[in-house]
């Protein structure tokens, strides 16, 4: 099984990874995990393109994975590959508070991830709106020749129905 998530930052594409990967016995890989360098000093420095490139390929050369994230320009050969696309496309107030609730927990140490500043909160939730309207579009339209394999899915109501029917 060979399984996408992607979608606006909080709108859950961790949880359903993890439940997947969980229900299936397969591999979770988050596509932060290649795009930025965690071991950098500072918030925010990516890799090289080659080496997140590199990393990316080590992942689809396994026979199964659940692999999720926002990005969709450098990820093709993941959607080619995948059985099935899952596109959460959550509600504004859901993905916007699920981002504010996850930097509280990171700031008091009660979540694992990098403490987010202020400014790059903000950020974030800025960004999410440009993801909604724009991305989320171009992702339409690149995702348009997989249709057969795309689920959107855009309630909570619809990720419990998908975990459920594993």
């Amino acid at each position: 099984m060979k399984i996408h998530i992607i979608g606006c930052s909080g709108s859950g594409k961790t949880y359903l990874a993890n439940a997947l990967a969980k229900k299936y016995n397969i591999p979770h890989f988050d596509l932060d995990d290649i795009q930025w360098d965690n071991n950098a000093e500072g918030y925010g420095t990516k890799r090289p393109l080659e080496e997140r490139n590199a990393l990316l390929q080590e992942i689809l050369n396994n026979n199964e994975w659940v692999i999720e994230g926002v990005y969709y320009a450098w990820v093709q050969q993941s959607f080619d590959e995948a059985d099935i696309i899952y596109v959460l496309d959550m509600p504004r107030y859901l993905y916007k508070s699920r981002i504010i609730i996850r930097s509280i927990k990171r700031k008091f140490g009660i979540q694992k991830g990098k403490r987010e500043t202020l400014k790059s909160v903000y950020n974030l939730l800025k960004w999410t709106e440009t993801f909604q309207n724009k991305n989320l579009k171009e992702i339409k339209t690149i995702l348009d020749k997989y249709e057969n394999k795309v689920i959107w899915l855009s309630s909570k109501k619809d990720v419990r129905e998908i975990i459920k029917a594993i």
